[in-house]
C-alpha cells in the first residue's frame, strides 16, 4: 500500500510527467510516424499558451522591479553590468564554437549530395526582411506602438517601455507605491495561470518529441551524426567549463544549480523552445535567492542579447557548411565571421527556427558561403535546437546569479518563495 502511495506521488510530479512524455513522444513517433507528425500541434497550443502571458509578465515584473528600488543608479548598474556580462559570454561562446569546429572539422569530405536538398526560402526570406544592422537593431527596440509591441510579444521594445514606465513610477515616491502594489497583484495572477498552463506540458512534450522523430526519423541523425555530436559536446564542455567556472569563482554550484531547474530544462527538452521556460525560470530564480528586480531586468534581457547555445550552434554551423561545400576560410576570414556573427546573435528570439533565420542573415552578410549550405541542416537542426535552447536557459541562469551577487541581491535565506525554498536555495547554492 505505502509503495502504491509512494508510485502515484511519484508519478504526479511534473518531472517524472515531462520525462514521460518525452520517451512516449519518442516511442509514438518512431513507429507511427505519420500520426507523430501530426501531434506537433499539441506542441504548438502550449508554446502559444506560455507566449500568452510573456509579455505582461515581463512587464508586470520589471516595472515592479525598478518602481519598488528607487535607486536609478542601481538600475542603470544593473543593466550595464549585464549587457558586458552578455557581450563577453556569448564571444567566448562564438570563439569556442569556432575552435571546436576547426579541430573536429564534422564538414571536411562530407557528401553533401547524400542529404536531400530542403526548401530554404521561408528563412532566407525570413532573414533578408530582419534587420541585422546595429542602427536597425537599436532602433528596433523602441516600439512604434506598446500596445502592438504587447500583442507580437516582442520582448525588448517591452523591456524598453518597461524600464521607462518604472523609472517614471519610482520618480513619483510614495504616490507610486499603490501602482506597485497593484500591479505585485497583477503578477501573482499571471503566474497562477502559468502554474495553470504548465500542467498539460508533459502533453506538449509528448507531441513535440513524436513530430520530431516522425517527420525527421531517428535515421536523420546518421548522416550528420559528427556535427551534431560537435555541437553537443561544445555546448557540455561550455557548460561545464566556462559557466562552472564562472559559477565557482562567484561561489555556487553549477550542478547543484542545474539540478536545481532540471523541471525547466525537461521543459526546454520537450519543447525545444527556451521561452516556454521563461515565466517559471523567473519564479525559480526569484526562489533560489535572486531579487525580484535583478531577475526581472537580467532575465528578459537575456533571451535577447545571451544566447549562449545560439552562438555556439551558429558558428559551427556556419564552419560546417563552409567545410562541406570545399571553402578553406583564413583565420581573418574567420575572425570577419566571427564579427558578424558577434552582430547577428543578438535579439534571435528563443522560438524553434530562430537559429536558422539568423544563420541565414550571418552567410548573407558573409557571401564567401552559401546560403543555400543551409539546406544540409534542415533535417537535424531541430534535433540540435534542444541543446542550444538548454544552454540559453542555462546560461541566464547563471548570469542572473551572478549579477545578483554582484549587486548583493542574492539572499537564499529570504527568498521570495518563502523560508522553505529559500532554506533548500541556500543549501543547493552551497559547495
Amino acid at each position: 500500500m505505502k509503495r502504491r502511495l509512494k508510485s502515484l506521488r511519484i508519478l504526479k510530479n511534473l518531472t517524472v510527467q515531462v520525462v514521460i512524455g518525452i520517451i512516449l513522444g519518442i516511442a509514438v513517433g518512431f513507429m507511427f510516424p505519420a500520426f507523430g507528425e501530426q501531434l506537433k500541434v499539441l506542441a504548438d497550443v502550449f508554446i502559444k499558451l506560455i507566449k500568452m502571458v510573456i509579455a505582461p509578465i515581463v512587464f508586470f515584473t520589471v516595472v515592479i522591479g525598478i518602481g519598488g528600488m528607487g535607486d536609478m543608479k542601481k538600475v542603470g548598474r544593473i543593466g550595464g553590468k549585464a549587457l558586458l556580462y552578455f557581450e563577453i559570454v556569448t564571444t567566448f561562446a562564438l570563439a569556442i564554437g569556432i575552435l571546436v569546429v576547426n579541430i573536429v572539422k564534422p564538414g571536411v569530405g562530407f557528401n553533401k549530395d547524400a542529404v536531400e536538398g530542403g526548401d530554404v526560402s521561408q528563412y532566407t526570406t525570413a532573414a533578408s526582411e530582419t534587420s541585422h544592422g546595429m542602427i536597425d537593431f537599436i532602433v528596433g527596440i523602441i516600439p512604434d506602438n506598446i500596445v502592438a509591441a504587447m500583442a507580437k510579444g516582442e520582448l525588448l521594445p517591452i523591456l524598453f517601455f518597461a524600464v521607462l514606465f518604472g523609472v517614471a513610477l519610482a520618480a513619483m515616491g510614495d504616490k507610486g507605491k499603490p501602482v506597485v502594489s497593484l500591479f505585485e497583484k497583477l503578477a501573482e495572477v499571471f503566474f497562477g495561470v502559468v502554474n495553470i498552463i504548465m500542467k498539460v506540458s508533459p502533453i506538449a512534450a509528448f507531441g513535440a518529441m513524436a513530430y520530431t522523430i516522425g517527420k525527421f526519423g531517428i535515421g536523420s541523425l546518421v548522416m550528420l551524426g559528427k556535427l551534431m555530436g560537435s555541437v553537443y559536446l561544445t555546448m557540455f564542455f561550455f557548460i561545464v567549463l566556462v559557466l562552472g567556472a564562472i559559477a565557482k569563482f562567484y561561489k555556487f554550484n553549477i550542478f547543484k544549480f542545474i539540478a536545481y531547474i532540471k523541471e525547466e530544462i525537461l521543459l526546454v527538452l520537450g519543447t525545444s523552445s527556451s521561452e516556454s521556460a521563461l515565466p517559471a525560470m523567473m519564479r525559480r530564480l526569484e526562489q533560489y535567492g535572486c531579487s525580484k528586480s535583478v531577475v526581472g531586468l537580467v532575465v528578459p534581457t537575456g533571451y535577447s542579447f545571451n544566447l549562449d547555445g545560439t552562438s555556439i550552434y551558429l558558428s559551427m554551423a556556419a564552419i560546417f557548411i563552409a567545410q562541406a561545400y570545399g571553402i578553406d576560410l583564413t583565420i581573418w576570414q574567420e575572425l570577419t565571421l566571427l564579427g558578424v556573427l558577434m552582430l547577428t546573435s543578438k535579439g534571435a528570439a528563443g522560438v524553434t527556427g530562430s537559429g536558422f533565420i539568423t544563420l541565414a542573415a550571418t552567410l548573407a552578410a558573409f557571401p564567401m558561403i552559401p546560403v543555400e549550405g543551409i539546406a544540409l541542416l534542415l533535417g537535424v537542426d531541430r534535433f540540435m535546437s534542444e541543446a542550444r535552447a538548454i544552454t540559453n536557459l542555462i546560461g541566464n541562469g547563471v548570469a542572473t546569479v551572478v549579477i545578483s551577487k554582484t549587486e548583493k541581491e542574492f539572499h537564499p535565506e529570504v527568498a521570495q518563495g518563502g523560508k522553505m525554498a529559500g532554506s533548500v536555495a541556500k543549501k543547493i547554492a552551497l559547495k
